[in-house]
């Protein structure tokens, strides 16, 4: 069955920098657009970036524009998302997930989905 496998998350002050990874398994990576969510305490859960794999076209939501950046490499099935100048409002529980299918800003497309990694910015 398909796997999603998140690492690299932790507590870093803000201003700092952590790199997010997310092993995948069970499904052809390297034809799956997939995309980073985070979801902070009482907040929906939100698109942070996305990439296809068609070319890796890359998509960021504007709060993160300029200090994340995803990636991936498909000779190791894995998802990347550089995180630098992280802020107090990027404290969240960050989710790997893989699109079946339909329209890369829609959560509802997104099939499958890691258990998530908390990353936490202090002052």
């Amino acid at each position: 069955q398909v796997q999603l496998v998140e690492a690299g998350g932790g507590l870093v002050q803000a201003g700092g920098s952590l790199r997010l990874s997310c092993a995948a398994s069970g499904l052809t990576f390297s034809r799956t657009t997939m995309a980073w969510f985070r979801q902070a305490l009482g907040t929906e859960r939100e698109l942070v970036a996305a990439i296809s794999w068609i070319g890796g076209k890359t998509y960021y939501a504007d709060p993160v524009k300029g200090r994340f950046t995803i990636s991936r490499d498909n000779t190791k099935n894995t998802l990347y998302l550089q995180m630098n100048s992280l802020q107090l409002e990027d404290t969240a529980v960050y989710y790997c997930a893989a699109l079946a299918g339909g329209t890369f800003t829609r959560e509802r497309d997104y099939s499958y989905w890691g258990q998530g990694t908390q990353v936490t910015v202090s002052s």
